[in-house]
Formats: structure tokens, C-alpha cells, sequence
């Protein structure tokens, strides 16, 4: 325990709730992606499928995680966090929002009046994509905050609409 709290800085003991958080995230994200392929290739069903996600899970859950430490050795001199386990943080907002926003966008839509069954497939997913992006933007710094990172997500989210040509709408 010592030693993970050295390797990602933690002073306090509540802050082992991120790389728990991050470790137990990434494990039922590995069994949902090892899941949806089984369904996929239609394994589903047989005896076997159960031998599958337990083989096929652990392995994926260890590529992730080699996956995520080289995203975090990439962004660790860019990134202007004061302690490593700040940006498990970083990461676990950046999934939740991304998810969310995603999953908020269809209903949204719905309650707009424009279904997959009243307009063209192709006006109903642009319009879904469109509004995934203020969604994204709200939720990206209120999911932040709840994580303890309002400063950094508030300093990004200013960034990218200067980026973007639409710093206006911060003054």
C-alpha cells in the first residue's frame, strides 16, 4: 500500500479512492467490451461464454491499464497538476463526461420531437452529434467539480473555446 501511495503521490488516505476508483472502472469497462463481443459473435448462450469473459477480461483490464499509465507518462509534463493521483482524477472525468454526455444526447433529441422515425437518419445522428458537444462542455466542468478538479477543467474548457474561436462567450 505504501508503495502505490509513493507512485501516485497520495498524502491522504481518502485520495486512495482514485486509483481504486480508476482500477475498479477500468476492470468493468474490460468485462463490458469482452461482454459485447461475445454477444457480437453470438457465443452468447453456450456453455462456454462464461469461460470467455473470465479468460478475456483480465487480459484486456492489463492492456488497458499499460495503456492508460503511457497516456499518463504523455501528459504528465502538460498537464499542470500538483499530485499524480490528480490526474486518475483527470481521466475518470474525462470517461464519465464523455459517456454521459453521449448518453444524455439521444434523449434530448427525442424530447425535441426529432426521431429516427420522423426525420432522415442522417438529420437525426447530425443533430445528436451537435448536441453532444454543449452537453459535453456543461458536464465537463460540473463533473469536474465534483471531483475536485473545477480549476483545471474550467482552465481547459477556456482554452478549447478560445481554440475554437468562441472565447467570446467567456467575457
Amino acid at each position: 500500500m505504501q508503495k502505490l501511495k509513493q507512485r501516485w503521490e497520495i498524502q491522504k488516505n481518502w485520495q486512495i479512492l482514485f486509483p481504486l476508483l480508476g482500477a475498479a472502472l477500468t476492470l468493468l469497462t474490460s468485462y463490458f467490451i469482452v461482454q459485447g463481443f461475445v454477444h457480437s459473435f453470438g457465443f452468447n448462450g453456450y456453455a462456454y461464454d462464461w469461460l470467455i469473459l473470465i479468460v478475456v477480461t483480465p487480459i484486456l483490464y492489463f492492456g488497458l491499464v499499460k495503456f492508460f499509465l503511457w497516456c499518463f507518462k504523455k501528459v504528465e509534463n502538460k498537464w499542470k497538476v500538483d499530485y499524480k493521483w490528480e490526474m486518475i482524477a483527470i481521466f475518470i472525468v474525462f470517461a464519465l463526461t464523455g459517456s454521459a454526455a453521449g448518453k444524455l444526447a439521444g434523449p434530448l433529441v427525442h424530447w425535441i420531437g426529432l426521431d429516427n422515425e420522423n426525420v432522415h437518419g442522417a438529420v437525426y445522428w447530425t443533430l445528436r452529434i451537435l448536441l453532444i458537444f454543449p452537453i459535453y462542455q456543461i458536464l465537463l466542468v460540473g463533473i469536474g467539480w465534483l471531483f475536485g478538479q473545477y480549476q483545471f477543467f474550467w482552465n481547459f474548457e477556456k482554452k478549447m473555446l478560445k481554440r475554437m474561436g468562441l472565447g467570446v462567450f467567456l467575457k
